[in-house]
């Protein structure tokens, strides 16, 4: 008995450890005013271990026995502690309400590093534009959008950033579009569809200026452009936005009747709730616009749909699904027939046999799903997919049907709430089938993961991305990339950053196989091309301010930009001179060289209350020098305009500003954009189209161009505005042969329920 002494004691203590169960906490984190669930709050114990809330704002934790400190920390709230005591066995609720800070800049982005962060610590530099400041100035679409962004210009469709990109008209992007961190670039040309991108119910654009492709990919070598969509509340909302604009009479030739009036009209709405775990999202648009430009003529319908649901049995697991379809119809002008009297009517007038006139009708749809699970240890996985189609007809034998299937596996940990890892798996096929391009299919597959440490003033993030791309049956080396940042808080309101990061991209399809003619013009294949490389570097600082109730900062970027074998359109003689137009002389992508862009960019940002008025603005400066690294004067004598070493198609100097104040139920506001003169372009422009070489000579000075509006707020549903674009009736184009709009003149009734 006494040798079974010691045994029956061990099971003895043996099954009452069994039989108790280790403490647990859970609860809900919510907004105090809103009454939301926060999403990705830390809830941490003293040793900074701990979880983060799910989807519904939800956390689940096992603690040791005994009296504990729990810490609830969000970016742009106050932080939040209570202390417990735990005893065996014991279940405990714990919910919090955290409230909002207003001792900070509240600004958060999630582009930078694929999670939560505030703008002010992130190791790069960004711009954010909001849905109130689309709303304001009336924007009509997502490309009309970035006239406003500082360091961003949109030429023909392509958007560059600090002078990153030329002309290189449908073809080729070096800045990645993204709807919700998912590309939108068209299957077979790698362009944005501007138009598709559902303004109504976005929540936040995100700008980030510089290389991305780590965490991004091909494409985003000059930066990237996010626009995250609405989730639902827990009160419904109801928007509906209509306006009508009339284009005032051209300071040139007027090519219709003096009867006709130019007119631009449309209708968006959008609607958001919630349904006890299933949230709903259904937005649309309908634009008419009879151009100021002759044959220049659009039509398009879209409707966009987003659910979410949360499931109960699993909690920390939702499914999303969206989709969004479009059809659009019009004329697309591409060159005048000279500067004064045929600014607005395109080459070859309107004889079917020589216009440049291109009549379109167009198909658009994607469809999304995405699967997330935040574990009950704080990890976060995604799994996500979006199918993307577009549908080219036009009367020029130039049809297209584009299919891209993007799929991304996506997982991120945060450890003691000081590092979060970030990792993931992408792989992308693109099918199309062309009369302008050819039938062709390229998929690329990529392996990434990132660091981010934030640790008292400090943010470190550290990362790399490994991938491969296939066009046809060639195959490309596999192709790696590394990016890091640092961000120092100097004191409570300056932040010091300096980046580097690296970043490629390999040619579309349109690039390497279009074939197609404008007028005589010639636009050339070049299957020998090849991808583009090189890096971006970033030192800056954001100083940010608060006066009463208005908070804003100032941001100050130095900046260089290398690209090695970057790819351009260039006018040379590429074709069969004796059976070819222009001698064999036409348009094609080629490697032109390595390229250094530097310069300097300057934000200055705010909104609040100043007393009992209302203030918002956004406004900057950025200067770039653009040259090739090994310039030969000889080289290019013969495709560019000047001898001086400089890139084509780039603007030295751009300054953009926007502020809106509020008067009572009055608001007046004011946008202005400067551009700088096009010192580079093709000297063919100067040579061949008429009235390009006379523009230029007389417009040296750059261009200014004034928006103004003044809107009034009946109650805090219905508002109505006065808006006139381009006050002045400037003359302006922003590349060759590209008159921009005359002056208009909007109505704009917003309805908010």
């Amino acid at each position: 008995m006494k040798k079974l002494l010691p045994l029956i004691l061990f099971f003895s203590l043996l099954i009452k450890f069994a039989s108790s169960q280790t403490p647990e906490i859970t609860g809900i984190v919510i907004d105090v005013d809103t009454k939301e669930p926060l999403i990705g709050v830390s809830v941490l114990l003293e040793d900074s271990t701990g979880t983060t809330t799910d989807v519904a704002g939800k956390y689940r934790m096992q603690i040791p026995i005994g009296p504990h400190e729990l810490t609830f920390r969000y970016i742009g709230y106050a932080i939040y502690k209570t202390r417990i005591n735990l005893k065996d066995g014991q279940a405990l609720i714990v919910n919090a309400a955290l409230k909002n800070s207003s001792k900070e800049l509240n600004t958060v982005v999630i582009s930078a590093s694929k999670f939560e962060q505030k703008l002010n610590e992130v190791v790069v530099s960004m711009s954010v534009i909001s849905p109130q400041f689309i709303q304001n100035t009336n924007k009509v679409d997502m490309e009309e959008a970035m006239d406003q962004v500082p360091g961003v210009t949109v030429i023909d469709q392509q958007a560059n950033i600090r002078g990153g990109s030329g002309f290189s008209y449908g073809a080729g992007s070096r800045v990645l579009v993204l709807v919700d961190e998912m590309p939108m670039l068209a299957a077979d040309a790698s362009d944005v569809k501007w138009s598709f991108l559902p303004l109504e119910s976005m929540s936040q654009i995100e700008v980030i200026k510089g290389a991305s492709s780590v965490l991004f990919g091909s494409s985003a070598m000059n930066g990237v452009i996010n626009m995250r969509t609405k989730y639902p509340t827990s009160k419904p909302e109801t928007m509906v936005e209509m306006y009508c604009g009339l284009y005032d009479i051209p300071k040139y030739y007027r090519w219709y009747d003096n009867k006709q009036m130019q007119m631009e009209s449309g209708t968006n709405f959008n609607h958001s709730q919630q349904y006890g775990r299933f949230d709903l999202v259904v937005g649309g648009q309908v634009f008419k616009d009879d151009g100021y430009r002759e044959a220049e003529t659009e039509q398009r319908y879209r409707m966009n749909v987003s659910m979410r649901y949360r499931f109960k049995k699993v909690e920390g697991l939702s499914v999303v699904l969206r989709t969004n379809v479009q059809q659009a119809k019009g004329g697309l002008f591409l060159i005048w027939q000279n500067d004064t009297t045929g600014a607005l009517v395109p080459l070859g007038g309107m004889d079917t046999a020589t216009t440049t006139i291109s009549y379109y009708t167009t198909t658009r749809y994607s469809i999304d799903n995405e699967w997330s699970y935040f574990s009950k240890k704080g990890a976060i996985h995604k799994l996500k997919g979006r199918y993307f189609e577009t549908i080219n007809k036009n009367n020029t034998n130039q049809q297209s049907t584009a299919r891209a299937y993007f799929s991304e596996y996506d997982f991120q940990k945060k450890f003691a709430d000081i590092v979060t890892v970030t990792s993931g798996i992408v792989y992308q096929y693109n099918k199309v089938k062309s009369e302008l391009y050819g039938d062709h299919n390229s998929s690329n597959i990529a392996g990434y993961a990132q660091a981010d440490l934030k640790y008292e003033r400090w943010n470190v993030s550290v990362g790399g991305r490994i991938e491969g791309n296939k066009l046809d049956t060639v195959k490309g080396d596999p192709t790696p990339v590394f990016r890091t940042g640092v961000n120092y808080r100097l004191t409570n309101s300056t932040n010091m950053r300096a980046s580097y990061g690296q970043g490629y991209r390999y040619p579309s399809i349109a690039e390497k196989f279009v074939r197609t003619e404008v007028g005589d013009i010639i636009i050339y294949p070049n299957d020998s091309i090849t991808s583009e490389s090189g890096w971006s570097g970033e030192i800056g600082v954001q100083q940010g301010f608060k006066l009463d109730n208005f908070k804003g900062y100032l941001d100050v970027a130095a900046f260089v930009n290398r690209y090695h074998n970057m790819m351009e359109f260039t006018f040379g003689p590429y074709g069969d001179p004796l059976h070819d137009p222009l001698g064999g002389f036409g348009f094609k992508s080629v490697n032109i060289g390595n390229t250094k862009i530097s310069g300097i960019d300057v934000t200055l940002a705010g909104d609040g209350n100043i007393g009992l008025t209302p203030i918002s603005m956004l406004m900057g400066y950025t200067y770039i020098d653009p040259i090739y690294t090994d310039f030969d004067s000889a080289s290019v004598v013969h495709t560019n305009s000047t001898t001086e070493n400089i890139l084509k198609y780039r603007y030295k100097h751009m300054f953009k500003g926007d502020m809106q104040v509020g008067i009572g139920k009055f608001s007046i506001g004011a946008s202005t954009r400067y551009f700088s003169h096009m010192d580079n372009i093709d000297w063919f422009f100067e040579f061949f189209i008429p009235g390009i070489k006379h523009y230029r000579d007389n417009h040296l000075k750059g261009d200014w161009v004034f928006d103004g509006r003044l809107s009034y707020k009946i109650d805090k549903n219905i508002s109505f505005a006065f808006l006139t674009k381009n006050i002045f009736n400037h003359i302006y184009v922003m590349r060759p042969a590209d008159m921009q709009p005359v002056r208009s003149f909007h109505l704009q009734v917003v309805l908010n329920y």
